[in-house]
């Protein structure tokens, strides 16, 4: 059967790649393929769908018997909703100074989610009991927004790992407050697959009790889910994800790339893929003078340090991002789609630059 002719040009390189972000890689021809498999006839709206419903079951295989996915449009959306649902108006969340809902989401936790951001500064993006304990007071006190959630990044925004123990002693701690924990799991594949364990066991099985589920950044065209884990420290979900524009009615298209990545080991090959050629960089850039590493790389970023004249220069033949400008700090990420062949080449620019 010939492929249906369509009148839209293709506008860019299908070669190119760089090492701005993960979101820059397009979708796995696998996803890509179930798109397809999910067109077609008519399915109920709204998530009243076959997909949908499956995907239920999928996502209680991974995290739990209770567990129940929103899915939703995007990674900023499911952050929104799933705080929204574990918060009162009056409450507040402790989060790192680095976590994306407090430094890449525009405000919208704040602004459209009506939540107060209590942060606290990190070395290595990771909160400890010890660090919640700075915003984790006042309870009782009607001057202060009321703690009431701890969120942690998994993988945290400077690209480093919670351990399974220590996501253990956040949510004992949490718990022991009276507080709630969400984990951002946006690039929650590659924190899985670089510990070599389950999703499940630094999620349900050590005590978080909602969860944002990515998609996008390990091979979905688009959508996320909340994965709620413990359905009694919620309430209302469906409709604060209508109330927060996240409601899709054509749910299926959401559904479907979400079960491709998850009901085999696709998320996992992917992870494990993006992971590993992030350690190729590494190990290609600690071989280049005058570059430094910041941060451990357990996952699919690289954080370095180098002259920002070079980064210029490297920026003309490669999109990446500053992450400290001012202190020529810069992040490369790799993601499901990125070859041996683009780090060697990028590696070898790198050494081109700096010898300059």
């Amino acid at each position: 059967m010939n492929p249906p002719k369509t009148d839209a040009r293709r506008h860019h390189d299908p070669e190119a790649r760089g090492f701005a972000s993960d979101n820059y890689a397009g979708a796995h021809p696998e996803v890509l393929a179930a798109l397809a498999l999910a067109n077609g006839g008519h399915q109920v709206a709204y998530g009243e769908d076959d997909y949908t419903e499956n995907l239920q079951r999928i996502v209680r295989s991974h995290f739990g018997a209770t567990a129940e996915a929103f899915p939703v449009f995007n990674g900023t959306g499911a952050n929104v909703v799933a705080l929204q649902a574990v918060t009162d108006r009056w409450g507040a969340v402790i989060c790192a100074e680095s976590a994306h809902i407090n430094v890449d989401e525009g405000g919208a936790p704040e602004r459209m989610g009506g939540l107060k951001l209590l942060t606290v500064p990190t070395p290595d993006g990771k909160l400890t009991p010890d660090l919640i304990d700075r915003q984790a007071y006042g309870w009782d006190d009607e001057h202060r927004a009321m703690p009431q959630v701890v969120s942690i990044t998994q993988s945290t925004e400077l690209g480093t790992l919670y351990t399974p123990d220590e996501i253990r002693a956040i949510c004992d701690h949490a718990h022991a407050h009276g507080m709630k924990v969400h984990l951002d799991g946006s690039r929650i594949a590659n924190a899985a697959a670089s510990l070599d364990v389950p999703m499940r066991t630094f999620t349900n099985a050590v005590g978080v009790d909602i969860l944002s589920l990515g998609g996008t950044k390990n091979g979905a065209l688009f959508g996320e889910a909340v994965v709620v884990i413990d359905q009694d420290a919620v309430s209302h979900m469906k409709h604060l994800r209508k109330l927060s524009m996240q409601l899709a009615s054509k749910m299926r298209f959401v559904s479907v790339q979400l079960e491709a990545l998850l009901a085999k080991d696709l998320w996992l090959r992917n992870a494990r893929h993006s992971n590993a050629m992030a350690q190729r960089l590494a190990e290609g850039v600690r071989a280049v003078h005058g570059v430094e590493i910041l941060h451990p790389v357990q996952a699919n970023a690289v954080f370095a340090r180098l002259p920002h004249d070079v980064s210029e220069r490297l920026q003309k033949r490669f999109r990446f991002y500053f992450w400290d400008e001012a202190a020529g700090d810069v992040r490369w990420m790799c993601a499901f789609d990125t070859t041996e062949d683009d780090v060697d080449t990028f590696v070898a620019a790198l050494k081109e630059e700096m010898a300059r």
